[in-house]
């Protein structure tokens, strides 16, 4: 549900909800682009309700709770002034399509980062912190991503791999234990041969963990779900994949967040392999 349809639906919806879920709808539709910022918490305090209530009012207008409405909220909703259509013409030079790639590209990332359920990000870092070995599963245009993801958790001393091939992701499926973490990466979210591993993966008892756009079969199939939302071009050939770099930039929140509970160990050991890599690094 896109947010103007949302905003109509609780709109319509007003005069069927309890007085305190009222408060509640009357300062979403009144506070909308703050409201996708604010955790449950805040929006409570700041209409004067408890937090059952808020939840309450999300179930009231078809969402299943606090994070569901927000990113209904924030998907495809108003742009920011920083998000740009990217559109070539004729007459571009090539400052012109270089800075339109860049804006593009800017403006995509910052609608991801506002449509982000930190709930889920924190869960899924906690669960890659303490997994037994991971899995990094991608085809196409998601296989580079798995792989950048492999070398940034294999740097933090976690056990990992990346695998595009489908006969080796059933292989390495199959293989898998209780206690081990798979990252299913799919910028469409219905590649077939990834469900297919998926529920090998599901089958192993090991944890499943979903970078793709939400309502889409590969968010669904997860046990946890990152909703990854870029409404991209495909009109044009030219037309930049902003959504490779927006699941470039979430694998580097998870390791991120995996590297700060490691602590100062993981410090250490970074700085450990930046010296051995010094030698193999030219002065010139």
């Amino acid at each position: 549900m896109h947010e103007k349809q949302l905003l109509k639906h609780i709109e319509a919806n007003l005069p069927s909800l309890r007085r305190s879920e009222r408060k509640v709808a009357e300062f979403v539709l009144a506070n909308a682009s703050q409201v996708i910022h604010m955790r449950i918490v805040d929006l409570a305090a700041a209409v004067g309700v408890s937090e059952p209530t808020v939840v309450r009012f999300c179930r009231a207008v078809d969402c299943d709770g606090f994070g569901a409405f927000k990113l209904a909220l924030a998907q495809h909703g108003t742009p920011s002034p920083d998000v740009t259509e990217f559109e070539l013409s004729e007459l571009d030079t090539v400052r012109d399509y270089a800075f339109k790639v860049f804006d593009s590209t800017i403006g995509m990332l910052k609608q991801v980062r506002d449509s982000m359920n930190p709930d889920a990000l924190e869960i899924a870092v906690e669960a890659l912190r303490k997994a037994r070995r991971v899995e990094f599963y991608g085809f196409g245009a998601s296989a580079s991503v798995a792989i950048d993801a492999q070398h940034k958790f294999f740097r933090l001393q976690i056990p990992s791999a990346a695998h595009s091939d489908p006969h080796i992701q059933t292989m390495a499926a199959m293989s898998l234990h209780a206690g081990d973490v798979v990252v299913a990466i799919s910028q469409s979210g219905r590649s077939q041969a990834l469900l297919d591993a998926m529920e090998l993966v599901r089958e192993s008892g090991a944890f499943l963990i979903g970078l793709a756009p939400g309502a889409t079969p590969v968010a669904r199939a997860c046990d946890l779900a990152i909703h990854i939302d870029v409404n991209e071009q495909t009109q044009d050939r030219h037309t930049p994949l902003p959504s490779r770099i927006a699941h470039l930039t979430v694998i580097d929140i998870l390791a991120v967040g995996v590297a700060k509970m490691i602590g100062p160990a993981a410090d250490l050991h970074l700085s450990k392999i930046d010296r051995g890599l010094q030698p193999l690094r030219t002065e010139e």
